[in-house]
This record gives structure tokens, sequence and C-alpha cells, in this order.
């Protein structure tokens, strides 16, 4: 936008600059053609006269003398023809051309006008005169003089004006630059700030009180009393979400206790809604201990300051962990990772996705299927993938997994909250990173974990 508001004032400021000096640099032109004629036809009316003079006495020989005279010091050709067009006296060159000259002067018309001089010629013009008294034309005279000093006298002038517009367009585009920026300021501003808040940073706001229009200057105040309601307002919800969370722990657990109280006083007939009870309560809990994870980790308090992590090592543990699990329902977990890779995020980040994935994936996953977990650089990220050979999901639905309690139809026999990808998706950002979800090749999923690499912990 600056780019081409500052095209549109530069090219108003150099539309007025040349409308101001081409049509005074013409004028000028004009203005020195005109004295170039009045000065050239005096000389010639004078050669005229003595045209007159000597063909009524007979006797050329003043009028010759003048001729070469003046020739030779203006560099000009001169020639006089009587009224037969017979040449009496001709001196320096004067082109044929001039025959149109001749036959008008010889008509008892003057030369009233001259090609317009510029710089770039011509190189000569000429001015023809007839020679007589009153109507009656016993001759002309015929000047072909040089324009050299009419062309410097206007290049001069010219260039003076070609720099004058060119200073005035530099100091032009100079105050149309500040112009610009002065005016488009709050607008970057707000650009930063929308920016920043969409990529998660709630605190953002726009600088208040500084340059720029008064107009935009009160669209940013509005913008920033805006983003503070929205920012309260989410700020409530997610106070509320961890509260209520954190609250219902306590009689969660008093409940589960009391559950598990009544274990020894029910008969047989009982036994199977108590265990789903219990199962209820466990299922609960696990729910609400998401939701105080993902209410914490989108306040910004659920994330440590971002360091070099090691993330082997990390992993390393939790792969055995997971193992175990993996083993115990028939399914096939294998590790694919280098030696040492350090990533540039908060601790555990990696490890609790990889939880999260790796979980997902065992539940939805078949007997007899297989869970890959790999770790590799690719493109300055940490690329952490857990890839499974279950029955995936559909293209419209891999972006919609990422959303909270979102299940898919075919799995709603699943145990599960569905959040664990939305925690997985919050824990990404807060690390500088990105998850992705992807179909395997050729079934199953893909959850695809980047992070950037630690410039200084690499091997």
């Amino acid at each position: 936008m600056r780019r081409r508001l500052l095209l549109t004032y530069l090219a108003l400021i150099g539309g007025l600059v040349l409308a101001l000096a081409l049509p005074l640099a013409w004028a000028y032109a004009q203005q020195r053609t005109g004295v170039l004629l009045l000065d050239r036809r005096a000389d010639a009316t004078r050669l005229a006269e003595l045209t007159d003079q000597a063909v009524r006495e007979g006797d050329t020989s003043v009028l010759v003398s003048e001729v070469r005279r003046y020739a030779s010091l203006y560099g000009a050709g001169v020639e006089v023809r009587d009224d037969s067009r017979a040449v009496l006296i001709r001196s320096g060159t004067v082109d044929p051309p001039a025959a149109v000259a001749v036959r008008r002067a010889l008509a008892g018309r003057t030369t009233e006008r001259l090609p317009l001089v510029t710089p770039f010629g011509p190189d000569r013009v000429v001015v023809a005169e007839p020679a007589g008294r009153d109507a009656q034309v016993v001759g002309m005279v015929l000047v072909e003089a040089p324009t050299i000093d009419a062309r410097r006298d206007i290049a001069l002038v010219w260039l003076t004006l070609a720099a004058a517009a060119a200073a005035a367009f530099t100091l032009a585009v100079v105050a149309a630059r500040r112009l610009t920026r002065w005016t488009l300021r709050p607008v970057a501003e707000l650009d930063a700030a929308t920016e920043a808040i969409a990529a998660g940073r709630m605190h953002a706001r726009a600088a208040v009180g500084g340059p720029g229009p008064s107009e935009l200057r009160r669209l940013e105040e509005r913008f920033n009393a805006m983003a503070d309601a929205v920012s309260a307002a989410l700020e409530r919800q997610r106070a509320f979400v961890a509260d209520a969370s954190h609250e219902l722990r306590t009689p969660l657990a008093v409940l589960s206790l009391r559950l598990e109280n009544l274990q020894p006083h029910l008969r047989d007939t009982g036994a199977d809604e108590h265990r789903q009870a219990l199962e209820e309560v466990d299922r609960l809990d696990a729910m609400l201990e998401d939701l105080l994870t993902l209410a914490r980790l989108e306040s910004g308090r659920g994330a440590a300051a971002a360091g070099p992590v090691d993330l082997v090592a990390e992993l390393a543990p939790r792969l055995d962990a997971w193992g175990e699990v993996a083993a115990a329902r028939t399914v096939g977990l294998r590790a694919d990772l280098p030696e040492r890779l350090t990533a540039h995020c908060p601790p555990d980040t990696a490890g609790r996705v990889a939880d999260i994935a790796i979980d997902n994936a065992i539940k939805f996953v078949p007997d007899g299927g297989h869970v890959t977990v790999s770790l590799s650089a690719c493109d300055g990220a940490a690329v952490l993938r857990v890839a499974d050979d279950g029955p995936g999901l559909d293209p419209d639905e891999l972006e919609a997994a990422r959303r909270r309690f979102w299940r898919s139809p075919r799995h709603g026999n699943v145990e599960g909250s569905g959040l664990g990808l939305a925690i997985a998706d919050e824990l990404a950002r807060a690390g500088g990173g990105t998850l992705a979800l992807r179909p395997a090749d050729p079934h199953g999923l893909v959850v695809e974990l980047r992070l950037p690499l630690d410039a200084f912990g690499q091997p």
C-alpha cells in the first residue's frame, strides 16, 4: 500500500512539475526565436535600403562593402538580387531552399516568422526583405544567419529549467516519502498488531498517540479497545474452564472414593453397573485433566521457556514405556532415532506430543498392526513423525481432527476425550513449531511435529 500511495503522489507531482517546466521552456524558445527574427530583419532592412540606393544610383560599391563586412562579421550568407531575380551580390553560402523566400520578398512581403529554434536546430534561418520605395520593388536582400547563439541561450535556459525541475521533484519525493510514512504508520502498526494477535500473542496492541492522521489514530484506539474486550472474554473463558476443571477434581475424587467404598456392599447383580460407574468417573477425571492442560497452554502458563532440548534423550524413555503398552495390545512399536538431535523449544514438548500421538495410534491400530516413531532433521527443523497402519482419517477429517472434542463418527466407540490432538497442536505452537496430520501409505495416519533446530546444539 505504501508503494502504491507513493507512486500516486509522485505521478501527480511529476505531472505538475512537467506542466510548469515544459510551457516555460517552450515560451522561452519562442521568445528567443522572435528576438532572432527581429535582429536579423533589422539587418536585412538596412541592407535593403542600401540596395534600393545602389539600384537607383547605379553604384554598388558601398553595398558590396557592407554585404561582405556583414557576412564576415556574423558568419552569415547574404544574397542581393534585382527585380528580375538576377544576383547582384553574393557573400557566403545561401542554400537552395531560400528560393521560396526570394519569391515572397520580390512580391513585396517580408519574413514574418521563423521556424522555432531549439538546442537541436535549425542551424541557420533565412530572412528575406524587399528593397524599394512605396509599392515599387527594385530588388531584395536575403540573409541566411547562423542560430548558434540563440541555440546556446535556449539550451542554457532549458538546462536551468531541467535542473530546477529535478531539484523540485527530488524535494517532492522526500516530502512524499515522509507524508506517506506519516499517513500509513498507524496502518503498519495495526497490521503488526493483528498479525501478532493472529499468531496467538493476545497481549499485542497498536501504539497509540504517535504520528499519523487523527482518523487512523482513533481507529487504533478502537482496535485496542476491541482487542482488550476479546482478550478479556477469552481469558474469562479460559479461567472458567481451568477453575471448573480444577474445582471439579476434588468432588470427583471423593465420588470415586465413595464408589470404591460401596463395592463390598454390592450384590453380584450390581457389580457390572458399579464397574461401569467407576470407568465413567475415570473417563471424566481424564477429561478434566485434559481440559485443565489445554486451558493452561492457551493462557501461556502451561509451557516453560524455550531452550536447547535433546529430543533423543527426551523420547527414548517414553518409547520404552510405550513399547510395553503396545506389546500388551499386540501392536508393534518401532523407533528410528538418531544418536543426538537438539531442538530449540520448551522441555517436554516433543515428549508430550509423542505420548498423545502414540496413544491415539495404539487405540486405533488393530491387533498385529504397527506404529513407527522416527526423528530426523529436515530444512532447519527437527521432524518427529508417528505413523501407523490403522484405518486413518478421510481427507476432510484431517483438519477437523485438531478441534476440541472432535470424534470421527467411525470411531465413536473408542475411549478418549477428543482433546488429545488439540493439546498437541497447542504444544506445537507454544514450542514455536507446527503440527500436521497426513494420510499414511497405503492406509493409516501420520502425525508430524516440526520444531526449530537449536543452532548451537548440533554435533
